[in-house]
Protein backbone atom coordinates (compact mmCIF):
# COMPACT_ATOMS: atom_id res chain seq x y z
CA UNK A 1 0.00 0.00 0.00
CA UNK A 2 1.34 3.78 -1.27
CA UNK A 3 2.85 4.97 2.20
CA UNK A 4 0.64 8.32 1.50
CA UNK A 5 -2.55 6.24 2.58
CA UNK A 6 -1.09 5.34 6.07
CA UNK A 7 -2.46 8.16 7.56
CA UNK A 8 -6.08 7.01 7.57
CA UNK A 9 -7.15 3.73 9.37
CA UNK A 10 -9.74 2.94 7.14
CA UNK A 11 -10.94 3.44 3.68
CA UNK A 12 -14.65 3.85 2.55
CA UNK A 13 -16.09 3.94 -1.04
CA UNK A 14 -19.17 4.88 -1.07
CA UNK A 15 -21.86 4.95 -4.49
CA UNK A 16 -24.47 7.31 -3.83
CA UNK A 17 -28.40 7.31 -4.45
CA UNK A 18 -31.66 8.97 -3.43
CA UNK A 19 -32.57 6.55 -1.23
CA UNK A 20 -29.72 4.75 -0.17
CA UNK A 21 -26.04 4.31 -0.44
CA UNK A 22 -23.58 1.45 -1.19
CA UNK A 23 -20.40 1.19 0.88
CA UNK A 24 -16.98 -0.83 0.91
CA UNK A 25 -14.52 -0.75 3.49
CA UNK A 26 -11.05 -1.29 3.66
CA UNK A 27 -8.61 -1.37 6.68
CA UNK A 28 -5.69 0.43 6.51
CA UNK A 29 -3.62 -2.28 8.09
CA UNK A 30 -1.43 -3.74 5.85
CA UNK A 31 -2.06 -7.63 6.96
CA UNK A 32 -6.14 -6.81 6.81
CA UNK A 33 -6.92 -6.89 2.67
CA UNK A 34 -10.59 -8.04 3.52
CA UNK A 35 -13.36 -5.98 2.58
CA UNK A 36 -16.57 -5.17 3.87
CA UNK A 37 -19.69 -4.35 1.84
CA UNK A 38 -22.96 -3.40 2.49
CA UNK A 39 -26.00 -0.34 2.14
CA UNK A 40 -27.00 2.17 4.65
CA UNK A 41 -30.31 4.38 3.60
CA UNK A 42 -30.60 7.97 3.21
CA UNK A 43 -31.10 9.08 6.48
CA UNK A 44 -29.58 11.36 8.81
CA UNK A 45 -30.19 8.75 11.93
CA UNK A 46 -28.72 5.99 10.72
CA UNK A 47 -25.93 7.79 8.71
CA UNK A 48 -24.74 8.98 11.86
CA UNK A 49 -25.17 5.77 13.83
CA UNK A 50 -22.81 4.17 10.98
CA UNK A 51 -19.93 6.71 11.04
CA UNK A 52 -19.81 6.88 14.60
CA UNK A 53 -19.55 3.32 14.63
CA UNK A 54 -16.95 3.28 12.18
CA UNK A 55 -15.25 5.71 14.10
CA UNK A 56 -15.15 3.57 17.09
CA UNK A 57 -14.02 0.49 15.45
CA UNK A 58 -11.48 2.19 13.10
CA UNK A 59 -10.62 5.04 15.20
CA UNK A 60 -8.02 8.13 13.81
CA UNK A 61 -8.97 9.45 10.54
CA UNK A 62 -11.20 8.23 7.68
CA UNK A 63 -11.10 8.26 4.15
CA UNK A 64 -13.97 8.62 2.01
CA UNK A 65 -13.92 8.19 -1.77
CA UNK A 66 -17.58 9.28 -3.73
CA UNK A 67 -18.54 10.08 -7.26
CA UNK A 68 -19.34 13.96 -6.58
CA UNK A 69 -17.89 16.77 -4.19
CA UNK A 70 -21.42 18.17 -2.90
CA UNK A 71 -24.71 16.82 -2.47
CA UNK A 72 -26.88 15.36 -0.07
CA UNK A 73 -24.26 12.67 1.52
CA UNK A 74 -21.66 14.99 1.25
CA UNK A 75 -23.30 17.35 3.51
CA UNK A 76 -24.11 15.13 6.06
CA UNK A 77 -20.10 13.56 5.77
CA UNK A 78 -18.88 17.22 6.67
CA UNK A 79 -19.48 17.53 9.72
CA UNK A 80 -17.34 14.89 10.78
CA UNK A 81 -13.84 16.32 11.91
CA UNK A 82 -12.55 12.80 11.77
CA UNK A 83 -13.25 12.25 7.74
CA UNK A 84 -12.04 13.11 5.08
CA UNK A 85 -13.94 13.16 1.82
CA UNK A 86 -12.25 12.34 -1.64
CA UNK A 87 -14.07 13.53 -4.30
CA UNK A 88 -13.39 11.18 -7.85
CA UNK A 89 -14.41 12.32 -11.36
CA UNK A 90 -16.82 10.40 -12.86
CA UNK A 91 -15.62 10.40 -15.99
CA UNK A 92 -12.66 8.93 -13.92
CA UNK A 93 -14.78 6.26 -12.61
CA UNK A 94 -16.35 5.63 -15.43
CA UNK A 95 -13.23 4.74 -17.65
CA UNK A 96 -11.86 2.55 -14.50
CA UNK A 97 -15.02 0.56 -14.54
CA UNK A 98 -15.23 -0.17 -17.84
CA UNK A 99 -11.70 -1.30 -17.74
CA UNK A 100 -12.76 -3.96 -15.12
CA UNK A 101 -16.56 -4.07 -16.61
CA UNK A 102 -16.32 -4.18 -20.09
CA UNK A 103 -19.75 -4.92 -20.36
CA UNK A 104 -20.50 -1.83 -18.87
CA UNK A 105 -23.61 -2.90 -16.65
CA UNK A 106 -23.68 -0.86 -13.96
CA UNK A 107 -23.45 -2.49 -10.72
CA UNK A 108 -24.00 0.18 -7.48
CA UNK A 109 -21.44 -2.26 -5.07
CA UNK A 110 -18.88 -2.60 -7.85
CA UNK A 111 -18.39 1.00 -8.05
CA UNK A 112 -18.48 1.55 -4.46
CA UNK A 113 -15.45 -0.56 -4.40
CA UNK A 114 -13.81 0.69 -7.18
CA UNK A 115 -14.00 4.23 -5.66
CA UNK A 116 -12.08 2.74 -2.80
CA UNK A 117 -10.06 0.88 -5.18
CA UNK A 118 -8.77 4.29 -6.69
CA UNK A 119 -7.90 6.30 -4.18
CA UNK A 120 -5.83 3.13 -2.66
CA UNK A 121 -3.77 2.63 -5.58
CA UNK A 122 -3.70 5.75 -6.47
CA UNK A 123 -3.88 8.51 -3.59
CA UNK A 124 -1.62 10.74 -5.40
CA UNK A 125 -4.14 11.65 -8.11
CA UNK A 126 -6.75 12.54 -5.73
CA UNK A 127 -6.74 15.20 -3.38
CA UNK A 128 -9.38 16.15 -0.18
CA UNK A 129 -12.36 18.14 0.00
CA UNK A 130 -11.24 21.44 1.44
CA UNK A 131 -14.64 23.06 2.51
CA UNK A 132 -14.79 27.14 1.33
CA UNK A 133 -16.02 29.14 3.50
CA UNK A 134 -19.75 29.53 4.74
CA UNK A 135 -20.29 32.56 1.97
CA UNK A 136 -18.42 30.97 -0.81
CA UNK A 137 -20.28 27.96 -0.48
CA UNK A 138 -23.61 29.93 0.23
CA UNK A 139 -22.84 32.36 -2.57
CA UNK A 140 -22.03 28.95 -5.16
CA UNK A 141 -25.32 27.62 -4.36
CA UNK A 142 -27.10 30.37 -4.96
CA UNK A 143 -25.60 31.25 -8.35
CA UNK A 144 -26.61 27.63 -9.37
CA UNK A 145 -29.83 27.96 -7.99
CA UNK A 146 -30.37 31.00 -10.34
CA UNK A 147 -29.04 29.42 -13.33
CA UNK A 148 -31.48 26.55 -12.80
CA UNK A 149 -34.26 29.25 -12.39
CA UNK A 150 -33.30 31.02 -16.05
CA UNK A 151 -33.20 28.04 -17.50
CA UNK A 152 -36.91 27.05 -16.10
CA UNK A 153 -37.69 29.98 -17.51
CA UNK A 154 -36.54 29.70 -20.71
CA UNK A 155 -38.21 26.54 -21.09
CA UNK A 156 -41.52 27.67 -19.68
CA UNK A 157 -41.44 30.98 -22.18
CA UNK A 158 -40.12 28.52 -25.34
CA UNK A 159 -43.25 26.60 -25.10
CA UNK A 160 -45.19 29.61 -24.76
CA UNK A 161 -43.75 30.96 -28.01
CA UNK A 162 -44.29 27.97 -29.33
CA UNK A 163 -48.13 27.76 -28.72
CA UNK A 164 -48.64 30.93 -29.45
CA UNK A 165 -47.89 30.20 -33.02
CA UNK A 166 -50.04 27.73 -33.42
CA UNK A 167 -53.26 30.16 -33.29
CA UNK A 168 -52.17 33.83 -31.41
CA UNK A 169 -49.32 34.86 -32.60
CA UNK A 170 -50.58 38.63 -32.53
CA UNK A 171 -49.35 38.61 -29.01
CA UNK A 172 -45.63 38.44 -29.92
CA UNK A 173 -45.92 41.62 -32.10
CA UNK A 174 -47.98 43.24 -29.01
CA UNK A 175 -45.00 42.37 -26.42
CA UNK A 176 -41.42 42.61 -27.00
CA UNK A 177 -40.97 39.98 -23.98
CA UNK A 178 -43.29 37.23 -22.53
CA UNK A 179 -41.75 37.06 -19.76
CA UNK A 180 -43.24 39.87 -17.32
CA UNK A 181 -46.01 39.69 -15.64
CA UNK A 182 -48.15 42.25 -17.86
CA UNK A 183 -48.12 39.69 -20.27
CA UNK A 184 -48.43 36.40 -18.20
CA UNK A 185 -52.25 39.26 -16.97
CA UNK A 186 -52.63 39.75 -20.27
CA UNK A 187 -52.99 36.21 -21.45
CA UNK A 188 -54.82 35.61 -18.57
CA UNK A 189 -57.08 37.95 -19.39
CA UNK A 190 -57.60 37.18 -23.04
CA UNK A 191 -56.18 33.91 -23.64
CA UNK A 192 -57.64 34.26 -27.67
CA UNK A 193 -57.65 36.73 -30.14
CA UNK A 194 -61.03 36.07 -30.56
CA UNK A 195 -61.71 37.76 -26.13
CA UNK A 196 -59.30 40.39 -26.51
CA UNK A 197 -60.99 42.21 -29.84
CA UNK A 198 -64.43 42.11 -27.95
CA UNK A 199 -62.43 44.33 -25.42
CA UNK A 200 -63.10 47.79 -25.25
CA UNK A 201 -60.45 50.70 -25.96
CA UNK A 202 -60.62 51.98 -22.95
CA UNK A 203 -60.27 48.59 -21.02
CA UNK A 204 -56.87 48.15 -22.88
CA UNK A 205 -55.58 51.69 -22.16
CA UNK A 206 -55.90 51.34 -18.79
CA UNK A 207 -54.62 47.62 -18.65
CA UNK A 208 -51.18 49.02 -20.10
CA UNK A 209 -51.43 51.82 -18.14
CA UNK A 210 -51.87 49.71 -14.56
CA UNK A 211 -48.60 47.66 -15.90
CA UNK A 212 -46.47 51.13 -16.22
CA UNK A 213 -46.79 50.95 -20.21
CA UNK A 214 -47.10 55.26 -20.42
CA UNK A 215 -46.30 56.36 -23.68
CA UNK A 216 -49.13 57.03 -26.00
CA UNK A 217 -47.85 56.28 -29.23
CA UNK A 218 -46.73 52.72 -28.09
CA UNK A 219 -50.03 52.18 -26.21
CA UNK A 220 -51.83 53.33 -29.89
CA UNK A 221 -49.11 50.81 -31.72
CA UNK A 222 -50.40 47.62 -29.88
CA UNK A 223 -54.41 48.80 -29.93
CA UNK A 224 -53.39 48.94 -33.31
CA UNK A 225 -52.07 46.03 -34.11
CA UNK A 226 -55.11 43.84 -32.13
CA UNK A 227 -57.84 45.58 -33.98
CA UNK A 228 -56.05 45.03 -37.13
CA UNK A 229 -55.41 41.35 -36.29
CA UNK A 230 -56.82 38.45 -38.20
CA UNK A 231 -57.20 34.95 -36.92
CA UNK A 232 -54.89 32.09 -37.64
CA UNK A 233 -57.22 30.15 -36.95
CA UNK A 234 -60.73 29.16 -35.53
CA UNK A 235 -60.52 25.69 -35.06
CA UNK A 236 -61.60 25.17 -31.43
CA UNK A 237 -59.84 21.85 -31.23
CA UNK A 238 -56.64 23.81 -32.32
CA UNK A 239 -57.23 26.25 -29.51
CA UNK A 240 -59.00 24.09 -26.98
CA UNK A 241 -56.35 21.72 -26.98
CA UNK A 242 -53.57 24.66 -26.47
CA UNK A 243 -53.95 25.99 -23.25
CA UNK A 244 -51.87 29.35 -22.58
CA UNK A 245 -53.45 29.96 -19.36
CA UNK A 246 -51.35 26.64 -17.75
CA UNK A 247 -48.06 27.94 -18.84
CA UNK A 248 -48.43 31.70 -17.84
CA UNK A 249 -48.70 29.89 -14.36
CA UNK A 250 -46.21 28.03 -14.15
CA UNK A 251 -43.70 30.98 -15.34
CA UNK A 252 -45.00 33.25 -12.59
CA UNK A 253 -43.37 31.37 -9.94
CA UNK A 254 -39.85 31.07 -11.71
CA UNK A 255 -39.96 34.69 -12.73
CA UNK A 256 -40.89 35.81 -9.11
CA UNK A 257 -37.87 33.84 -7.64
CA UNK A 258 -35.68 34.85 -10.03
CA UNK A 259 -34.78 38.62 -9.62
CA UNK A 260 -34.88 37.69 -5.45
CA UNK A 261 -31.60 36.26 -5.98
CA UNK A 262 -29.60 38.81 -7.45
CA UNK A 263 -29.31 41.07 -4.31
CA UNK A 264 -28.69 37.93 -2.10
CA UNK A 265 -25.55 36.72 -4.54
CA UNK A 266 -24.55 40.09 -4.50
CA UNK A 267 -24.11 40.34 -0.86
CA UNK A 268 -22.35 37.13 -0.79
CA UNK A 269 -20.24 38.29 -3.66
CA UNK A 270 -19.33 41.24 -1.43
CA UNK A 271 -18.38 39.01 1.54
CA UNK A 272 -16.12 36.56 -0.59
CA UNK A 273 -14.67 39.18 -2.85
CA UNK A 274 -11.56 37.22 -3.86
CA UNK A 275 -13.28 34.90 -5.96
CA UNK A 276 -14.57 37.37 -8.22
CA UNK A 277 -13.39 35.38 -11.30
CA UNK A 278 -15.05 32.02 -10.46
CA UNK A 279 -18.66 34.20 -10.08
CA UNK A 280 -18.44 35.62 -13.33
CA UNK A 281 -17.55 32.50 -14.97
CA UNK A 282 -20.59 30.82 -13.16
CA UNK A 283 -22.90 33.91 -14.19
CA UNK A 284 -21.69 34.99 -17.13
CA UNK A 285 -23.96 32.86 -19.36
CA UNK A 286 -27.11 33.87 -17.52
CA UNK A 287 -27.84 36.95 -20.42
CA UNK A 288 -28.20 39.47 -17.87
CA UNK A 289 -26.94 42.60 -15.70
CA UNK A 290 -25.70 40.96 -13.00
CA UNK A 291 -21.94 39.75 -13.99
CA UNK A 292 -21.56 44.34 -14.76
CA UNK A 293 -23.12 44.66 -11.28
CA UNK A 294 -21.18 42.24 -9.01
CA UNK A 295 -17.89 43.00 -11.08
CA UNK A 296 -18.53 46.95 -9.89
CA UNK A 297 -19.50 45.96 -6.21
CA UNK A 298 -15.82 44.44 -6.30
CA UNK A 299 -14.14 47.68 -6.76
CA UNK A 300 -16.75 49.64 -4.49
CA UNK A 301 -16.81 47.18 -1.45
CA UNK A 302 -16.53 49.56 0.84
CA UNK A 303 -18.86 52.17 -0.23
CA UNK A 304 -21.14 49.60 -1.17
CA UNK A 305 -21.14 47.96 2.37
CA UNK A 306 -21.87 51.39 4.02
CA UNK A 307 -25.13 51.59 1.69
CA UNK A 308 -26.21 47.97 2.05
CA UNK A 309 -25.14 47.61 5.87
CA UNK A 310 -23.18 45.16 5.34
CA UNK A 311 -20.86 43.67 8.17
CA UNK A 312 -17.93 42.70 5.98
Amino acid sequence: MNKQTTTYTAFVGIDWADKKHDFCIRSAHEDDSSKTFGVIPHNPAKIEEWVLSLQEKYGGQLAFAMELATGPIVYALQKYDFIDIIPIAPSTLAKYREAFSPSRAKDDPTDAELALDLILRHPERFKKLKPQSTEMRSLIALVEQRRKLVQDKIRVTNRIRSTLKQYYPQTLEVFDRIDTFAFCDFIERWPTLEKVKRARQTTLIAFFQDHNMRRKDLIEKRIGLIDSAMPLTKDKAVISTNSLQALVVSVRPVHLATPDSNPKISVHYLRSGHLCKILLSSIKHQHDHLAALTLKNSRTTQSHSASVGIDL
